[in-house]
């Protein structure tokens, strides 16, 4: 393994803060706010965003990706409902932040990232950080059949659809967490899915949200 990048008493002071932040913004599950002051966001940045990395804002990462505003990552992960020991998969692995934030909680962390060059970059970084997380290139859609079942499914792009193939690879009562395009096209809602025992699809409605659009196939970009 690599060395690990830098995380200074700097660092970790700003994480506090936003720590603090997320905490007015509703974000009250401890194991949830305890992973966001672990994990160092900064590494997951271009060098110029380090000063901005701490603020609750979204930022580019190439091939027309974001690495979402913690808020949001927060969000999210509260609403996966996260026990140490779970599998997760996760859609998007876009800059790797999500997925390392929900290793920091204990869940045992499978991703799947479809723009070639997007994984190769993160993979290098997850490579040094001390989170589980094990990267893959593919298509989202398809999910990780080999891997099923797994406890929690998150998505982390703008998806048309709760994709079948997905629910299949849950385990009964699992949970997964998808921004559905709504119906005006103007951006997304926010659904918990829960797989139930006889196979039914119960859906929870949590408020609006924009991310970048869910796509098949791989890409080079």
């Amino acid at each position: 393994m690599n060395t690990q990048p830098e995380d200074n008493y700097r660092h970790k002071g700003m994480r506090k803060q936003l720590v603090d932040q997320l905490r007015t913004k509703g974000i009250s599950n401890e194991t949830v706010l305890s992973a966001i002051n672990e994990v160092p966001r900064h590494v997951f940045l271009d060098s110029s965003f380090v000063e901005l990395a701490y603020q609750d804002m979204a930022f580019p990462i190439g091939s027309g990706q974001t690495i979402s505003q913690p808020s949001t990552v927060a969000f999210q992960t509260q609403l996966l409902q996260v026990e140490k020991g779970m599998k997760v998969l996760e859609i998007g692995t876009g800059s790797g932040y999500q997925a390392c934030v929900l290793a920091a909680m204990g869940a045992k962390v499978f991703t799947i990232e479809r723009q070639r060059n997007l994984y190769f970059k993160t993979k290098e970084i997850l490579e040094q950080l001390p989170f589980r997380v094990k990267p893959f290139l593919g298509d989202g859609y398809e999910g990780l059949p080999t891997y099923q079942p797994f406890d929690r499914v998150i998505i982390t792009a703008g998806a048309p659809s709760i994709p079948e193939a997905l629910i299949q690879q849950m385990k009964p009562n699992g949970i997964m967490v998808i921004p559905m395009d709504n119906a005006e096209g103007e951006g997304q809602t926010m659904l918990r899915v829960t797989k139930l025992d006889d196979g039914t699809l119960k859906k929870e409605e949590f408020g609006d949200f924009k991310f970048v659009p869910m796509l098949k196939e791989i890409g080079n970009d």
